[in-house]
């Protein structure tokens, strides 16, 4: 019996209450707790302990994917989750280099996954096999044994392994649950990727931390999240990223007045709504607000961190803000230096607690870089720090801009931008300029049946920038159109403006 992994131990006095609910059917915590000791022994074969060997599982969202993560993390195994949408190179790369020693495949996938394994050598087993082991004694595994590797792209080159360590893991947990007061009757719909972390942490692990079920759709659908919701009277509670409530408020604004109504009432019996994994930008937010009546709870987290900073919830959420650092975390900014800065003052995020990873899969160098010698984590991502309350301005490496001796945040511009009537989305990005460093350009979808001026837009600039306090949107709506080559081209408002 495995008894070092806090999130199995505790559903050990779940008994039979409903933990995962998919397209299949649902499983108690009892069931969950023997398909995932069967799975173990199956992946164990003739050995004790996998002793931290990598254990690759591609399925789709439900109870095969909780069964294969657990039984491999009672084997004594690191899970490492693939994602159901990369193609075969892509999922090589992870098996590759994360070595992983076997490879457990939902039938779906046995297609795309037996000539890799294959190729490699490597052992692959079918999600149907791993319930029919005979269970056996299962390995101690300590605190301090790799549990995840959830490969990340970050901004530059290949992606990388992050491990997290069982107490890690669960350090990650017990701050969500604490933040967002988890609690056994929760019931959260699940329809986000479980490759990334928002999906895994957020969703799937706080709920089986806390007793609480976890309903699985396979893939994101709109007109189905809304079925759930609006007729749904167990929900308790939503998460998504930013584009998904996007859509549906376009599927919301296509129901007649009736369905609209139940949708709503739908939204107003939840308890909670979050937003993640990208910045909010504020007219959605709205939107949202009008009509579900929820002000969603934006946050801030990393794979490498798990949360970092999280609007309460209870209390003020700051619309286009983060809120406060996470039960248990320490977050501060620092200029280039390393030196602390002062509210109001921009500075780069770096996070230090429990819950930071232990560093990139076999890659000692690029850990080396993201840790500072007291061991903060540097983020690479710059915020300013208002009354207390974080806001995020971007990714240093994209998002911040440097043009004419400043230093401008890409999203600050963007979300100027979007409030402006004839622009429905857009895009703000740095060309090299020999005069300003770089030259601020924005790329822009314009709203259906609108039009727009390069000096109207350049007039309204004006007015904005004195309530905005964005020192260079005129450089926005003077930058010239250039070509994937660099050259510039005639400044044809059409050019810049639409597309």
């Amino acid at each position: 019996m495995a008894e070092s992994i806090p999130i199995v131990d505790r559903a050990r006095a779940r008994g039979d209450q409903l933990a995962l609910i998919d397209d299949r059917g649902s499983m108690g915590y009892a069931e969950l707790l023997d398909a995932s000791a069967r799975a173990a022994s199956r992946l164990l074969d003739a050995r004790d302990d996998l002793e931290g060997a990598r254990v690759a599982f591609l399925t789709p969202p439900g109870t095969d994917y909780v069964v294969a993560q657990w039984g491999t993390w009672r084997a004594g195994g690191i899970a490492v989750p693939l994602c159901t949408m990369h193609p075969a190179p892509e999922l090589d790369y992870v098996i590759g280099d994360s070595g992983a020693e076997l490879i457990v495949a939902h039938p779906e996938y046995h297609a795309v996954l037996e000539p890799i394994a294959r190729a490699r050598g490597v052992r692959l087993l079918s999600t149907e096999t791993l319930r029919d082991a005979q269970p056996r004694p299962l390995p101690t595994v300590p605190g301090d044994r790799g549990a995840m590797l959830i490969y990340t792209s970050g901004t530059t080159g290949k992606p990388k392994g992050a491990l997290t360590t069982h107490a890690t893991l669960s350090a990650q947990i017990r701050s969500v649950v604490e933040a967002w007061e988890w609690r056994e009757d929760d019931r959260i719909l699940h329809v986000l990727p479980l490759h990334h972390l928002h999906g895994i942490l957020n969703l799937l692990c706080a709920a089986m931390w806390s007793g609480a079920t976890c309903e699985f759709l396979p893939r994101f659908d709109p007109e189905r999240v809304w079925e759930r919701i609006a007729d749904s009277e167990e929900l308790t509670l939503f998460m998504a990223v930013p584009t998904i409530y996007a859509k549906l408020t376009e599927a919301f604004d296509r129901a007649d007045t009736e369905r609209q109504a139940a949708m709503s009432a739908g939204c107003k019996r939840l308890r909670l709504m979050v937003s993640g994994s990208a910045a909010l930008p504020v007219p959605t937010l709205e939107r949202w607000r009008t009509i579900s009546g929820h002000t969603l709870l934006e946050r801030y987290g990393m794979t490498e961190i798990g949360m970092g900073l999280g609007n309460p919830l209870h209390g003020e959420r700051r619309p286009g803000h983060v809120g406060v650092p996470f039960p248990g975390v320490d977050v501060r900014l620092v200029d280039d230096a390393g030196s602390e800065v002062a509210d109001g003052t921009s500075g780069h995020i770096e996070v230090r607690g429990p819950g930071v990873f232990d560093g990139y899969w076999n890659r000692e160098e690029a850990t080396r870089e993201v840790f500072t010698d007291d061991g903060w984590f540097k983020t690479g991502d710059v915020a300013v720090r208002e009354d207390g309350v974080y806001r995020i301005l971007g990714r240093q490496s994209v998002d911040i801009l440097k043009t004419g001796g400043y230093k401008v945040s890409a999203l600050e511009i963007e979300a100027v931008l979007r409030t402006h009537a004839a622009i429905a989305e857009c895009a703000v990005v740095g060309l090299a300029d020999p005069q300003w460093g770089q030259r601020v350009a924005a790329a822009v979808v314009l709203a259906p049946g609108q039009q727009l001026k390069l000096e109207t837009l350049r007039s309204w600039g004006k007015e904005q920038m004195a309530h905005y306090k964005v020192p260079t949107l005129l450089r926005v709506v003077d930058a010239l159109p250039r070509n994937p080559m660099g050259k510039v081209q005639k400044p044809a408002v059409s050019e810049l403006f639409q597309g």
